[in-house]
């Protein structure tokens, strides 16, 4: 597979897609029609190449055999570092796990992931105040004593956020792909450990990066309706309910094409969101993130 540094170009085809299906778009219209399972009812901008290259976003679990040089990897991260920052304070870090001992550590501290352990490399996303910390008390000598509150907790993992999203469009413009884990929540203190980690950093999020394996079942996966997502002026409250019911059809029909009939999202948020057994050990996260020095209060 050639690796190149230009976005990947949308493939063109004489045919008309119909929305969701596995044929390949051809112009952005078609792309955002993918994205939401149907033909999408508003007025749409002209698009571009770098829209196109976002509505093509999938998660990729299956990879091919190679890797992601130093030079893609310094690239991918200058993109990163490109991302807004709140007050330039730039509190996030990210560590870059190629070897494959590691890779299957953390995997199995996780829970068993393929993804992890068969990814070229595997980064994890860090909420980072070691460093602008150290700066103040060595350039000023001052004391730092606002990193327990929750604003600022909640500022270094937005960044972390924003510059995580930008790497991934950027690997995903070289021709590579990649998936969020979050499932580094569900173990944060065995990746301090594994990754030695100081007091002010937290691992927010980890990406399995690779070269995507084109025979994987999985495609472009529907998005709720924008009428969930979208409010003018004020919260509409009630929107919710026909833009979800919308949804339900769309994304059961994705996953009806591979095999998983009868797909209910209400079900998937139900698991995810109705119990702490859906937390997966998250409801803790309070106390970890208590022991790496961010008290969020």
């Amino acid at each position: 597979m050639t690796l190149t540094n230009e976005p990947q170009a949308v493939e063109t085809d004489s045919d008309t897609p119909e929305a969701g299906s596995d044929a390949k778009a051809t112009s952005t219209e078609q792309l955002v029609a993918r994205r939401y399972g149907a033909e999408f009812p508003g007025e749409l901008a002209e698009g571009n190449a770098t829209i196109d290259l976002q509505l093509q976003h999938r998660s990729v679990r299956k990879f091919l055999p190679g890797e992601v040089t130093d030079a893609q990897l310094n690239l991918i991260v200058a993109a990163a570092q490109s991302g807004s920052q709140s007050s330039n304070l730039q509190v996030w870090s990210v560590v870059a796990v190629r070897d494959q001992e590691r890779k299957n550590r953390i995997s199995e501290a996780l829970g068993g992931h393929p993804y992890i352990e068969n990814c070229a490399v595997f980064l994890v996303w860090t909420a980072d105040f070691h460093r602008a910390s150290r700066i103040v008390e060595k350039k000023h000598d001052t004391q730092v004593d606002t990193i327990g509150y929750l604003e600022n907790t909640l500022v270094t993992f937005i960044d972390s956020g924003i510059v995580g999203q930008n790497a991934l469009l950027a690997a995903e413009s070289l021709g590579l792909g990649g998936v969020f884990v979050g499932g580094v929540r569900n173990n944060p203190l065995a990746l301090v450990e594994e990754l030695g980690l100081p007091e002010y950093v937290f691992p927010t999020v980890g990406m399995a990066l690779g070269i995507p394996d084109p025979e994987e079942a999985a495609d472009t996966k529907p998005r709720l309706p924008q009428t969930a997502v979208l409010h003018h002026e004020q919260y509409d409250a009630e929107a919710w309910e026909p833009a979800s019911a919308e949804y339900e059809q769309h994304i059961g029909e994705y996953y009806a094409r591979y095999g998983r009939d009868n797909y209910s999202w209400a079900f998937t948020l139900n698991r995810r969101i109705g119990s702490l057994k859906g937390m997966h050990g998250r409801h803790q996260i309070s106390e970890w993130l208590g022991e790496q020095g961010f008290k969020s209060e």
